[in-house]
């Protein structure tokens, strides 16, 4: 049974537990010593590990652990440049599967993907504007097998069975919201542009049934989701007949909603609704990566630093 789970490891702890392996590498280090870098998982989060100085005898028993496998390790936690890391005295790899839970490893959304996906469906059956209705019904209905396990992505935000699902029902609950304090803004537009802006990170990434990605597709890797998501929409809207107004501004939103150039959006949003789809993109993926980083966190504490929060560390009040 798993006792010591990843984001309630506590710096100089000794642990001996078993952990999945999400990367593994043979490594020279300065002093031209090879050592093992991993990236250890569990159901709550990844955590580095390395067994320095290993020599040739290990090597061939080394080489047999592979990305997906669970190891038991044994380890002391340590930090360094703020961030927790394992140092493994000594690791192998779990033989009898019934030594483990799976359900250990598997890094999940907190609400069932079918109850996710009936709520973003029944949001997309009720937009009012029929030709952005098709689009929206007809890609979560033709994606729903893969939108029951697709993380949002391969690391960070959403990162989980499940995630893309919770990603795109939080952001709909605020794009609702807002459009309850804007009346200025198309409802049917922002939660069309919310449906489709990710849709094709299901054919972006590889990803199990666990919803974790082993690496991307060829177009994948050629295009990426953005042009990727285009694509998509711009033969979809001419399967359904879409008027070419609508199509070109939900290619928009799914073109601008990265909002920077080095991030992927060659230009910026140039309508309301494309702009409050970043804001609700971002936020989501803020709030999630910050309550993330806070698993674990004694009150009064601050987390380790966050690499995808400008490496902040995150304090967790004692007074509420």
């Amino acid at each position: 049974m798993k006792q010591y789970y990843t984001a309630y490891l506590k710096t100089n702890e000794e642990i001996t537990d078993f952990f999945a392996v999400r990367m593994i590498a043979v490594k020279i280090g300065s002093n031209k010593k090879q050592y093992l870098d991993l990236i250890l998982a569990d159901n709550t989060g990844e955590i580095t590990g390395k067994k320095w100085d290993i020599s040739d005898l290990e090597l061939p028993s080394l080489n047999m652990i592979q990305e997906g496998d669970v190891v038991k390790i044994k380890a002391s936690v340590t930090e360094w440049n703020g961030l927790r890391q394992l140092r493994i005295a000594r690791l192998r790899k779990a033989v009898d599967q019934d030594e483990v839970d799976r359900t250990d490893f598997i890094k999940a959304a907190p609400e069932p993907s079918d109850a996710m996906y009936e709520f973003i469906l029944d949001e997309a059956e009720q937009i009012k504007d029929e030709d952005l209705r098709g689009i929206a019904v007809k890609l979560l209905s033709d994606n729903k097998e893969k939108l029951m396990y697709y993380p949002a992505a391969a690391k960070n935000h959403h990162a989980e069975m499940g995630g893309l699902l919770y990603h795109m029902k939080r952001m709909l609950m605020m794009g609702n919201r807002y459009c309850e304090v804007y009346a200025n803004l198309n409802k049917s537009l922002v939660v069309t542009g919310v449906i489709v802006h990710d849709i094709e990170k299901l054919n972006e990434m590889i990803s199990d049934c666990d919803g974790v990605v082993s690496g991307y597709s060829f177009e994948g890797q050629m295009l990426g989701h953005i042009i990727q998501g285009i694509k998509t929409i711009d033969k979809l809207a001419e399967e359904l007949d879409v008027p070419r107004e609508k199509a070109i501004m939900l290619e928009h939103m799914i073109l601008s909603h990265h909002y920077e150039p080095e991030f992927g959006s060659p230009k910026k949003p140039l309508f309301p609704e494309a702009e409050l789809l970043h804001y609700l993109d971002i936020v989501d993926a803020r709030m999630y990566d910050m309550e993330e980083a806070l698993i674990g966190v004694n009150k009064g504490e601050f987390s380790d630093k966050v690499r995808t929060l400008d490496f902040r560390r995150l304090y967790k009040p004692d007074a509420f």
